[in-house]
């Protein structure tokens, strides 16, 4: 997902202005008093501008794609643990990358930690990232936002669950770029994955761009 820059630079410039070779400034004239409530008026919405913007894509990132119903009686104790990543949509950050597997684990403050880890065969290492989930309303709701970048949330929707054993899950992000496939095993039972591939289709997942994960990578 696209991201806004992880540091914003504004600068007021204030007091006299340093004439430009060859040029000489006019006598100052203070200007009357609507001209400089207007002046003041834009001055703010200039540097208020880049923080909306900010927040919007912020808000933008933890959004439900129209259609996706979170699952509920959602129990964040039962999902903790360790899944396997068993198929995606292809994004930058797991580019390349096969034996993912994700782990969450609770933390004092309620928040839950976010291991991702994953085989970068090209260059022959794993490579992990830690991240942070909060729900984004109620516990009971499979609805979270993920951060790795600081401040910066993702979304984490539950759209479909294995909620008698919690074996398998189907996992969306803010649009339908994003597509998770996520199993206790490293293998998924074929009638389970093609019972979430319908229920993807149905939702308008494009499932025919898919990865399927492979899981054969020693060290996991």
């Amino acid at each position: 997902m696209s991201l806004p820059a992880k540091h914003a630079h504004c600068a007021a410039v204030a007091g006299e202005q340093p004439a430009l070779p060859g040029f000489h400034l006019a006598p100052f004239r203070r200007p009357p008093p609507i001209a400089r409530r207007l002046a003041q008026t834009i001055s703010r919405w200039r540097l208020l501008w880049p923080l909306a913007a900010a927040v919007w894509l912020l808000a933008a990132c933890t959004t439900l794609p129209e259609g996706v119903v979170p699952v509920s009686d959602f129990r964040l104790e039962r999902y903790l643990g360790k899944w396997y990543e068993i198929a995606r949509l292809d994004h930058s950050f797991e580019r390349g990358l096969s034996d993912v597997t994700a782990h969450y684990r609770l933390q004092p403050d309620g928040s839950v930690e976010v291991l991702n880890r994953g085989y970068n065969a090209a260059r022959q290492c794993w490579q992990q990232a830690a991240g942070r989930a909060v729900f984004i309303a109620e516990p009971s709701r499979g609805s979270l936002k993920v951060s790795f970048f600081g401040p910066f949330y993702g979304a984490y929707h539950i759209a479909a669950l294995d909620q008698q054993d919690y074996r398998w899950a189907l996992v969306v992000g803010p649009s339908r770029d994003y597509l998770w496939i996520l199993s206790r095993e490293p293998h998924l039972p074929d009638e389970v994955r093609e019972a979430l591939l319908r229920q993807a289709r149905e939702l308008n997942f494009a499932v025919d761009r898919l990865i399927w994960v492979t899981h054969r990578a020693s060290g996991d």
